[in-house]
């Protein structure tokens, strides 16, 4: 799809993840060629130098917007791209996207982004700090087990699945229930050795 289709769909709606990671892919696309030389005898590209270049590519869109009140993706993507230089502030932004959103995906997916870093015990402490039960979606309870039980805390990966079965989506949480059953008894049992 055109740079300009892209940047129109999320100018209506911020939180277009396929628009927002397929313009990402363009600007990221277009950062790292103007890091490779037109000269073959040129000295070699330093790789970790591309990279940089092309998360600051992809820092700049989500940062731009971020601006947008409504705009939750972009802050979850500054939060993921931030993690391991600035948890702090990824924490901040997390924590935006999860109140600028009351479906509670945002705070699925940071809790994601943060498990996916190794601060699971974060993740925790954002998600007990946001989770609405019966308003956000169920996987924002799924991944709060999962990252309870990332942290080593079994019995509040237990507690959190008990929490979902109040979940009103109740078709969602039971299709759910058997692989976090499943994972919370493995770990019970390792524990048990």
């Amino acid at each position: 799809m055109h740079e300009d289709a892209l940047r129109a769909m999320l100018a209506d709606d911020p939180n277009d993840a396929r628009a927002f990671q397929a313009l990402a892919e363009i600007v990221r696309r277009r950062a790292a060629d103007a890091h490779v030389p037109d000269d073959p005898l040129a000295a070699p590209v330093d790789e970790q130098e591309v990279q940089r270049a092309a998360d600051l590519a992809v820092w700049s869109l989500a940062e731009e917007l971020a601006g947008n009140p409504r705009g939750w993706y972009p802050l979850v993507e500054l939060g993921r791209l931030s993690v391991d230089e600035d948890l702090d502030g990824a924490l901040r932004r997390f924590a935006t996207a999860t109140d600028r959103d009351p479906t509670g995906q945002a705070l699925a997916e940071s809790v994601v982004g943060l498990r996916e870093s190794g601060h699971a015990v974060d993740a925790l402490g954002l998600g007990i700090g946001h989770w609405r039960t019966r308003e956000h979606v169920p996987e924002v309870g799924r991944q709060l087990v999962l990252a309870a039980l990332d942290a080593d805390r079994v019995a509040d990966a237990r507690n959190h699945l008990d929490a979902l079965a109040a979940h009103p989506d109740s078709d969602a949480v039971k299709a759910m229930t058997p692989e976090l059953e499943r994972a919370i008894t493995q770990r019970e049992q390792s524990f048990g050795r």
